[in-house]
């Protein structure tokens, strides 16, 4: 019997499908956050562990040398910041986890471990941090820098941040708080410790001005994909975010992250890998597999032109250079996404451009047909992968997140695979709890 996994939505504070005949008013209202209030409530009805907001600040101007296309799909911008969203999404449901990007290549440590923990207590103990190190120079140069460090001087900041952001959450020993009445004291400064932090990257003194929120230290996302971004993910994530349509090497993946957080002498069991998948769900198997072909199968020249900006930005590579229908390149270079480039170089070795892209557009391995298709998919997938659940990734229409909601999520919950419950009280403990 196929154990119980995970469910979480990617989602952006940015634009959703608003062009789609099914969108309504979603292109203005989203600005307000009423959009996302809406979907979070059927997430959370849907027993979803977490909505993760992904983020970037900066407009991108690498394909064809220009912002045109970028503006044109809203491709980046406009994109609000996730972190003024997240106490009111909380407000209105009471269980889902709360996920937020933030860079650790932009900001600076003290006022990252201080903005997550005033969250984690605003949202009692139901916040995470999707961690970053960014990719982009365009992006640098908004922060006063010519150009971002090499990819892997990038992780080498992250540990040191993530490691700084630790000691401040941990800097109020618990019991610091006292609030005695009699003594009319607040707080113990004997258990109120300053950090002193003086490494290669960063000085501290610390303490944090206020206590740590419900879950000390918040849960921490990742999407580690070279080398270095596995080994920092192994030894800091509790959720991570993996990207491949090959079951077999979603398999590979999962197993080498969890090799390699033992070795950092972790519990393998306390790391999700999550993978990104894109169901296409309908009420009849005919129906679902003509609308998986109009996604997923001949591309059109918007769709395209999407993909390659999209992948331009996150590369620093224009790709609108390449022959569309000529091999693709197999020698490029980037000091950007690394692990995306060079996946994809591998993934279409002997492809052409516009075959590579199609596959591209398809995050995981197909899924579509009725609900009860869908969940046989998925059971079948964690049973060959070993764990531990999917991030639902598609455009964000109402009508969609209701077919995942409504459709698909109740029959994963009838057959027991996915939570109908929130037992804990906080966002890493029910993460945790299976």
């Amino acid at each position: 019997m196929t154990k119980p996994f995970h469910l979480a939505w990617f989602n952006s504070f940015a634009p959703p499908a608003w062009a789609s005949p099914f969108a309504g008013d979603a292109g203005n209202e989203w600005f307000t956050g009423e959009y996302h209030v809406d979907i979070i409530k059927q997430m959370e009805r849907a027993g979803f562990d977490f909505i993760m907001f992904e983020d970037s600040t900066f407009v991108p101007e690498t394909y064809g040398g220009s912002s045109e296309i970028a503006l044109k799909y809203s491709q980046h911008a406009p994109k609000l910041d996730p972190m003024a969203l997240l106490p009111i999404l909380a407000r209105e449901t009471s269980h889902i986890g709360l996920v937020a990007t933030a860079s650790t290549s932009f900001y600076p440590p003290f006022i990252l471990a201080r903005l997550m923990a005033t969250l984690d207590h605003l949202t009692k103990g139901r916040v995470g941090w999707n961690v970053v190190t960014s990719s982009e120079d365009i992006a640098a140069q908004n922060y006063g820098m010519d150009k971002l460090p090499d990819h892997d001087v990038r992780y080498e900041v992250a540990e040191e941040f993530v490691d700084v952001v630790k000691q401040l959450w941990d800097s109020w020993e618990p019991g610091a708080v006292v609030m005695d009445r009699e003594t009319g004291r607040y707080a113990d400064h004997t258990k109120v410790h300053p950090i002193h932090h003086r490494g290669k990257h960063f000085a501290v003194r610390g303490p944090l001005n206020m206590p740590p929120g419900p879950q000390g230290h918040p849960v921490l996302c990742q999407a580690g994909g070279s080398p270095a971004g596995r080994d920092f993910a192994a030894k800091n994530a509790t959720a991570i975010i993996a990207t491949n349509p090959v079951i077999s090497k979603m398999k590979e993946y999962r197993e080498d992250i969890r090799a390699r957080a033992e070795k950092f002498g972790r519990d393998p069991d306390d790391i999700k890998v999550l993978f990104q998948v894109s169901p296409v769900v309908a009420e009849t198997s005919e129906g679902a597999k003509k609308a998986h072909h109009q996604r997923f199968g001949a591309l059109s020249h918007a769709q395209i032109e999407q993909t390659l900006a999209g992948i331009s930005s996150t590369t620093e590579i224009d790709f609108s250079q390449f022959d569309l229908d000529a091999p693709f390149p197999q020698d490029l270079k980037t000091n950007g996404h690394q692990s995306i480039l060079d996946d994809f170089m591998k993934r279409n070795k002997g492809k052409t451009l516009r075959e590579s892209i199609e596959e591209r557009s398809q995050f995981g391995p197909p899924i579509f047909g009725t609900p009860a298709e869908c969940a046989d998919r998925m059971e079948e997938i964690v049973e060959e992968v070993g764990g531990d659940g999917f991030l639902i990734m598609s455009p964000s229409t109402r009508r969609y997140i209701d077919e995942i909601c409504s459709g698909l999520a109740p029959e994963l919950q009838r057959r027991g695979l996915v939570r109908t419950s929130y037992p804990q009280p906080t966002f890493k403990q029910n993460l945790l709890g299976h």
